[in-house]
């Protein structure tokens, strides 16, 4: 059972889709289940439609013309808000939104969560802490999904509390039915950018098909790197046994977990990530560079495979011994469903009404 949000009024400000990202769809998701647990939620979207539309052709000039149309939405929402829940990210998304948020409320005099996401957060803190800081200061705290996180901010001297990303069970469960008679599915499940490696999953499994031919590979996802990516393909005739999905849905994503025998993330950057606790959720075992806070969120041997990144090779092996030791790919598998316990919403509702009542006590705001 969830917490009761009933009394609460929100004020949610995030990204919405498109593109799907992963900040996206929790914000989606966040929207959803707070509606659900009884809060009334006013959401602002950071990437409104531009009105005029043409505006949107208009590079620099767009992000301007859209600015005083967020600041207003933003400051109306305000008035009726209990508590402000800002997802947050680095660089000009942080100067852009996250801040004029920030200092908004404090004008407002309403209490706002930070719940920052950004997986370049320590090297825009490097880079731009004393103006992150000024704002950060006026804000009620400081909400983050992982372990890796909370360590940056400590690191800047800033504390945080850790409230982990939202699993929804009811959509991501694991599949009752028989795969071995099946082909051996490998997916992807990342946005189709440079930080994002899919590169050395497609070579990895180059490696792998002339030793299992019945193998195939599925990547969900769109973005910049689709071309080169389609390109590599071609040029390692793997055509026929690769397919690019593009952008799915959550329940299309969640059927596709489903049908999968193991998920493949070679990422450069990361954070902590969705798709990987949505596959911990579809009993899917996970091969996955160890990056950022990727060592924080899975275990090696435990609940996943961990490997360096850019190293196709090492991922190979990896296939092989789950494609040859059932018992292996068995011990992943219930111990990630374990782990995806954590992520669902009847646990994290009652961490995040916590933080909603502490900022809202702050501010003399009581429920």
């Amino acid at each position: 059972m969830s917490a009761d949000f009933s009394a609460i009024t929100v004020t949610l400000v995030g990204p919405k889709a498109p593109p799907a990202g992963g900040m996206a769809n929790q914000t989606a998701q966040l929207k959803q289940l707070l509606e659900n647990s009884g809060a009334k939620v006013s959401f602002v979207a950071v990437n409104a439609d531009y009105k005029p539309a043409f505006i949107a052709k208009l590079p620099v000039i767009r992000a301007l013309f859209r600015l005083p149309q967020y600041c207003c939405a933003l400051y109306c929402s305000y008035a009726k808000a209990d508590v402000i829940h800002l997802m947050a990210n680095s660089g000009w998304s942080w100067h852009l939104f996250a801040a004029p948020a920030i200092w908004l409320a404090k004008l407002r005099n309403k209490p706002v969560l930070v719940n920052y996401r950004g997986g370049h957060a320590e090297v825009f803190f490097q880079r731009s802490w004393r103006l992150v800081a000024s704002s950060i200061r006026q804000s009620a705290g400081v909400i983050v999904p992982s372990i890796y996180l909370q360590q940056v901010f400590n690191q800047f001297k800033q504390t945080s509390t850790i409230v982990p990303n939202i699993l929804d069970p009811k959509l991501f469960y694991p599949s009752i039915n028989d795969k071995t008679a099946k082909p051996f599915h490998l997916i992807v499940s990342r946005n189709l950018e440079a930080i994002y490696d899919v590169a050395t999953a497609i070579r990895a499994f180059d490696r792998f098909l002339p030793h299992y031919p019945n193998a195939i590979l599925t990547i969900a996802g769109s973005g910049p790197e689709r071309p080169a990516l389609e390109a590599l393909v071609a040029q390692l005739a793997l055509t026929g046994t690769v397919k690019f999905v593009g952008r799915l849905t959550s329940s299309e994503m969640a059927s596709l977990y489903r049908s999968a025998d193991v998920m493949l993330n070679s990422s450069l950057v990361d954070n902590s990530p969705n798709s990987l606790i949505e596959a911990l959720a579809s009993g899917v075992p996970i091969i996955s560079s160890n990056v950022g806070g990727i060592p924080l969120l899975v275990k090696h041997e435990f609940d996943s495979l961990l490997v360096p990144p850019a190293q196709p090779e090492l991922i190979y092996q990896q296939l092989c011994r789950l494609h040859s030791e059932p018992a292996l790919k068995q011990r992943l598998i219930a111990n990630g469903l374990e782990s995806s316990k954590r992520f669902h919403w009847s646990s994290v509702s009652l961490i995040l009404l916590t933080q909603y009542q502490q900022a809202m006590a702050k501010k003399g705001i009581g429920i």
